[in-house]
């Protein structure tokens, strides 16, 4: 991959809760682990979830003497002069990936974003109150009525992308938390998905559960991958690790046999 252009992984969703920063974070350390040099851009300057990640990460290398890979990561101030292009460009010329956390609002900085994304991650959970977040479904048949607003966004910068410099857009919608639905329910959601995927042009991949495991580990900034940090590892973690993997396989980066084969 050329060090002049980083490829842009952009976790974005309006709505709060989904697992965007908890998702971002183990992207970005998977990758980092595989040799990639990764830089990352928190937007949320809110909550800065990534960023903390990060820092917790950085305490637990310094007292434990742990060799934790650590993405760069810069949090990006809206109130601030500087420019968030020249900031992407910036770093698309020094590493590989660059991933970009959103908070769950729209600014212009998020549109901007959107428009520089090679890969577009949308995590939502798996219910009909998040997928009308980009699909308004019919209560009684359960069919897609029409496109929502994000859909609706995700084209305008999909279009943009595409008449700046001719590129598209993966965008992959990741259904997390799929195991506490009752079957009838995760049916209809699953089927309307396919429905509205098919229409707005979307891949669906399986996300991350909702395990006890992802809180715990975010004061520490370590994730399922730091195995000799985590120590003796139960069935949970295994499991866990698991969806992860297959969560990197199912997102088709640039590095993805050299994930496989590791």
């Amino acid at each position: 991959m050329s060090a002049k252009n980083a490829y842009f992984i952009v976790f974005a969703n309006e709505k709060g809760g989904s697992g965007k920063s908890t998702t971002a974070v183990h992207v970005a350390v998977a990758l980092s682990t595989k040799g990639q040099k990764v830089a990352a851009v928190d937007l949320d300057t809110r909550q800065r979830t990534f960023a903390r990640y990060m820092e917790n990460r950085a305490e637990t290398a310094k007292r434990s003497g742990l060799d934790l890979q650590i993405p760069v990561t810069k949090v990006f101030d809206p109130e601030s002069c500087e420019d968030l292009n020249a900031l992407l460009d910036e770093l698309s010329r020094d590493y590989d990936f660059v991933i970009v956390d959103t908070p769950g609002r729209h600014s212009p900085d998020i549109r901007c974003a959107l428009e520089r994304a090679d890969s577009l991650v949308t995590p939502i959970n798996d219910s009909f109150v998040d997928l009308d977040l980009i699909g308004q479904v019919d209560p009684e048949s359960y069919h897609i009525k029409r496109p929502s607003f994000y859909a609706e966004l995700v084209w305008e910068a999909r279009k943009a992308r595409g008449k700046r410099d001719g590129m598209s857009v993966d965008w992959i919608v990741l259904r997390n938390r799929l195991q506490h639905l009752e079957a009838r329910n995760m049916r209809h959601v699953a089927s309307a998905m396919t429905e509205l995927s098919k229409r707005v042009g979307f891949r669906i991949i399986s996300g991350l559960s909702e395990r006890v495991i992802y809180r715990e580990l975010f004061l520490q900034g370590l994730t399922l991958l730091d195995v000799k940090a985590l120590g003796r590892a139960g069935l949970g973690h295994v499991a866990a690790r698991q969806e992860l993997r297959d969560l990197i396989a199912g997102l088709k980066l640039p590095i993805q046999e050299a994930v496989k084969k590791a």
